[in-house]
């Protein structure tokens, strides 16, 4: 059903005091579409809404909304309204929502927590940002090392409710050390009086508190795990970082490579809810930096610009071929760049692979640049009556341009990761300027030595 026919039909019940039926109606939608309906209402509609919501709805609902509808409707609910919110949800949500509340409100939950939540949420709060700690959760389903299969089970069934997944289980000693992990079906078809060590799987991955958390998701992609063991220097296991969380952790890091790669600096702000003046600070270092650069390009029309003007037709030839050079080799050095951003990301290429990346894109360069070169070198002759020599050494300076383009593509984000800086900031803007100054300094070079000497 479309959602504004379901949100028209929500809207029509709250503004008819039908509480029983809006109840209903809301116990057949997904949490995520309640969030999505309680942030279009008012104040008191969405505290009228949350409350008649049974608690553990309410807490999954409260996690999926913004955090401006969460410090409103924090401000509305009473203080056992909050510690009940809070008991209630997941330990690693609570935390992320939270880490995006200001002091006060968050002074405030703490205060209505109790002692043991309050401690495990600051325990949470003092990993470093964007770290596998960070981003973990402990509600996760352990075994000791002694149990049968039918203890493991048992217990499962008794703690099952307050785990945020039991489709993969952790075995550990009686110090903590992580043993192995059991996935739930291998549990529930093995025999109830085998050792649950028989059962586990004891070539369990995991990470480190400390990790850092794009790591982290990216050995969840890699091995497609539902969840990924978080174990501490010595081994323990204090916590869980679940597919979901890998996920959002991928699109944050997707949507930060995004915003360099085109020259922003990175915002977590959605586009709508940003200011015009953040959003014009988030442009303009980038742009500044690139103008600046680009004077390079000036200086090099500067320094033949008396040549230019005396070389009549050629140098108004040479002129006209200038857009087509720099625009060629930036999209040729843009298309390098991106390949080994993304390979970077992905882990396909590593520092090791620049000699073998170079000799690749140096024969894809000298490939690309004959073809562009020969066709651009027909165009100039039949459909701008240049003489062959010209044509020969523009379509030269093109075929140059664009192996020099790749080269630069693929190596600068190498570099980049190199000295420990974000490849993704070595993308199509910063391609393009660096190959605008070279492809002139090449065409001019080749001008200089066989038209203009």
């Amino acid at each position: 059903m479309d959602w504004e026919i379901i949100h028209s039909r929500l809207m029509h019940l709250i503004e008819g005091g039908r509480r029983t039926e809006l109840r209903g109606a809301l116990m057949m939608l997904n949490v995520v579409d309640i969030a999505q309906f309680m942030q279009s209402l008012d104040g008191q509609s969405m505290l009228m809404v949350f409350r008649m919501l049974p608690k553990d709805v309410s807490a999954e609902v409260f996690a999926y909304m913004e955090p401006e509808q969460q410090e409103q409707l924090i401000g509305l609910i009473g203080d056992s309204e909050i510690r009940a919110l809070i008991d209630e949800m997941f330990l690693d949500d609570a935390v992320d929502t939270l880490e995006e509340l200001p002091a006060n409100v968050v002074k405030r939950v703490l205060a209505n927590t109790s002692p043991e939540t309050r401690a495990l949420i600051n325990q949470f709060l003092q990993y470093p940002d964007y770290t596998a700690g960070s981003i973990m959760t402990i509600e996760f389903a352990e075994f000791h090392s002694n149990y049968t299969v039918r203890q493991a089970m048992d217990s499962l069934r008794k703690t099952g409710l307050d785990k945020e997944t039991i489709y993969t289980c952790y075995v550990i000693d009686e110090k903590r050390h992580l043993m192995g992990s059991v996935a739930l079906r291998h549990l529930i078809m093995a025999e109830d009086d085998a050792p649950i060590t028989e059962v586990m799987d004891s070539a369990v991955i995991s990470v480190r508190t400390l990790d850092d958390q794009e790591s982290v998701a990216d050995t969840v992609r890699k091995y497609d795990l539902i969840a990924i063991p978080v174990v501490d220097n010595e081994n323990r296991l204090v916590g869980i970082v679940t597919v979901d969380d890998a996920m959002d952790v991928i699109e944050e890091e997707n949507t930060e490579d995004l915003e360099k790669m085109n020259a922003l600096l990175p915002s977590e702000d959605e586009y709508l809810k940003t200011s015009v003046w953040r959003l014009a600070w988030n442009r303009l270092p980038w742009l500044l930096f690139l103008m600046i650069t680009a004077t390079l390009t000036g200086l090099i029309i500067t320094y033949y610009e008396d040549v230019l003007l005396n070389a009549g037709a050629i140098g108004v030839a040479l002129t006209a071929c200038i857009p087509i050079l720099m625009g060629t080799g930036g999209n040729a050095g843009s298309q390098a760049s991106t390949l080994m951003i993304r390979g970077l990301a992905l882990g396909e290429v590593e520092l090791k692979d620049i000699p073998r990346i170079l000799w690749r894109e140096i024969r894809v360069g000298v490939m690309l640049g004959a073809v562009l070169g020969v066709v651009n070198f027909l165009r100039m002759i039949w459909l701008n009556g240049l003489d062959w020599v010209t044509a020969l050494v523009v379509a030269g300076s093109l075929f140059l341009t664009v192996i020099m383009a790749k080269a630069l593509g693929c190596t600068l984000p190498m570099f980049a990761k190199k000295i420990n800086l974000d490849p993704a900031l070595m993308a199509s803007p910063m391609i393009t300027t660096l190959v605008d100054a070279g492809s002139l300094a090449i065409m001019f070079g080749l001008a200089s030595r066989f038209l203009l000497g």
